[in-house]
């Protein structure tokens, strides 16, 4: 028997063919900067820095994590897109950057158009909503590297700020107060132990009375993305003094990263709403709340450090953008920099 390259188990033709049919799709995300085309070998994108006195470039790359396998056992493959852009949108949002282009990597064993085409409209969609553009990727066929109907997804984006407007947590001092921004459920973190503790006892197709959904459902609500809110308290000039976005490592992992040396932020536990969830996570699994709160976001999805006189107004302008917010805590000095819980 002859042996070619369809045989030996990548389908050039196949990959061509979702090529053309998602084209439409990836097009419609491009904005004015945008200078290539699909057949390109490289994204081609015009900066506009009009406006900046010194301009800095942003760039973070992510994954969905194991998040995938609820999408693979549903054969749902449009949300998790909308996932990985609203993610890493997200990381570059703390320090104030504006997104501009955003890129994928897929990687599967066997083509199917038919899920190709459902990532990418969710990758477009995202890219849409977090206004930038998708000015291309690649979509690697790996023969037996990953399990049949699996794939792998990443994301790299590339976003714009003014060096004078960068937010890093430089000026947080004692005394300033810290904001929490709903999240969405789990967001894209800590699958791997919520698949192990809510699959053992239901399936995903399950209504929950708790949850009032399906597991299913629950599990796949789309990370949420922040910039629209974040971006109104920007432009009415109130100053954010840090920002973290909730992901692995949960409110103690990702707020000590923003926090100088010599300060401590307290948390003040019960100051918001836990998703139920969380709540099922926990009481079926019996997890400990330490182990909770490092693995999950347990109902915050993002964080501002603001001065104590601009509290109540940024939750003002988060609320009018339909964005839940609490004040759940505060910085205080003269201690290690981490992040205790009271």
């Amino acid at each position: 028997m002859v042996i070619d390259y369809k045989r030996a188990g990548v389908d050039i033709e196949v990959f061509q063919k979702s090529l053309e049919e998602v084209g439409p799709l990836i097009g419609s995300t491009w904005g004015k900067g945008v200078l290539s085309n699909l057949r390109q070998f490289a994204g081609l994108y015009k900066l506009d820095v009009k406006g900046y006195k010194e301009p800095v470039l942003v760039a973070s790359a992510d994954g969905v994590g194991t998040k995938l396998k609820i999408g693979f056992l549903l054969d749902r493959h449009s949300t998790v897109g909308q996932d990985l852009v609203h993610h890493c949108a997200n990381d570059i949002l703390v320090h104030g950057a504006s997104p501009l282009f955003f890129m994928d990597y897929l990687a599967t064993t066997e083509i199917r158009a038919e899920v190709i085409e459902e990532v990418i409209r969710g990758l477009a969609k995202g890219c849409k909503e977090v206004g930038c553009s998708l000015i291309g990727g690649e979509t690697a066929q790996l023969p037996g590297f990953y399990r049949p109907g699996e794939y792998d997804l990443a994301g790299f984006i590339l976003g714009l700020v003014e060096r004078g407007k960068i937010v890093d947590g430089a000026g947080i001092r004692a005394g300033d107060q810290i904001i929490g921004l709903a999240s969405n459920g789990l967001h894209t973190n800590g699958f791997s132990l919520a698949r192990k503790v809510l699959l053992s006892e239901w399936r995903l197709n399950d209504y929950i009375d708790d949850l009032g959904t399906t597991l299913g459902e629950e599990l796949l609500r789309i990370h949420r993305y922040y910039g629209q809110a974040i971006g109104s308290l920007l432009s009415a000039g109130l100053r954010i003094k840090g920002m973290a976005h909730i992901t692995g490592g949960g409110i103690e992992g990702n707020l000590s990263r923003v926090i100088p040396p010599g300060l401590t932020a307290l948390i003040k536990k019960g100051s918001w709403e836990v998703p139920q969830v969380f709540r099922l996570i926990r009481e079926v699994g019996k997890v400990n709340e330490g182990e909770m709160f490092k693995v999950f976001n347990m109902g915050i999805g993002f964080i501002l450090v603001v001065a104590p006189s601009v509290v109540e107004e940024s939750l003002v302008h988060l609320r009018s953008h339909d964005q839940i917010a609490w004040p759940i805590g505060e910085i205080k000095g003269e201690g290690p920099r981490k992040v205790t819980f009271g």
